[in-house]
């Protein structure tokens, strides 16, 4: 309508001098009013379609279920990490995979819980360190969505000098917002039964 309007002046404009300015200003004064226009809807445009955009991710990550253990899958990787460059200097470490073996997609966020085990299962001192680890920087927590066939994954790491150290047999790992455990093979001597490990990813952190 706007822009109507504004072709209507300038060929009125045409008719004579003084016609012609006062027709012409009258035009300028219309075509700024109309970019202005312009301007503000393609804002309002633009804003509300931000805010769908939000709003749409954010409903669908209320309605994406947390992962549950059982339709997770939890293993050690080396997830394609030679060994030497792990073992040394009595440092080791390896990831913790978290895969997900439903037909559905899920969301795991923040850090695995850990319970080293003895002979029996029997419960030992365990010191679990949240965070970077000897290999790998923390990535933080964060909303890990994990479709169907994928995996999560945390850089777990530990001391094995001998010193204070307990001797497991098994670790318990539980996923993030769970009350169940996996139980792993895990014979391994560590240092003041102490372990660090890295909130979930979407991938290995990358080490070094």
């Amino acid at each position: 309508m706007r822009s109507t309007t504004t072709t209507a002046h300038t060929t009125t404009a045409t008719h004579g001098a003084h016609g012609t300015t006062g027709a012409t200003r009258t035009g300028r004064r219309t075509a700024v009013r109309t970019t202005a226009g312009v301007a503000v809807l393609a804002a309002t445009v633009l804003a509300t379609g931000l805010a769908t955009g939000s709003a749409g991710a954010t409903e669908r990550a209320a309605t994406t279920p947390t992962c549950k253990l059982s339709g997770l899958k939890v293993t050690f990787d080396k997830g394609g990490v030679p060994d030497g460059v792990r073992n040394g200097m009595s440092h080791a470490g390896t990831y913790l995979r978290f895969k997900n073996t439903t037909d559905h997609t899920c969301i795991l966020r923040g850090y695995p819980g850990l319970g080293l085990e003895g002979t029996q299962h029997k419960p030992l001192t365990t010191k679990t360190e949240w965070g970077s680890t000897w290999y790998a920087k923390d990535p933080g927590k964060t909303n890990v969505t994990v479709e169907a066939g994928d995996s999560a994954w945390a850089d777990l790491a530990w001391t094995q000098s001998g010193t204070d150290a307990v001797r497991s047999t098994s670790l318990k790992v539980t996923p993030p917002a769970e009350t169940r455990s996996a139980v792993l093979s895990f014979d391994r001597v560590v240092d003041w039964g102490r372990l660090q490990v890295t909130a979930l990813a979407d991938a290995p952190p990358k080490i070094g």
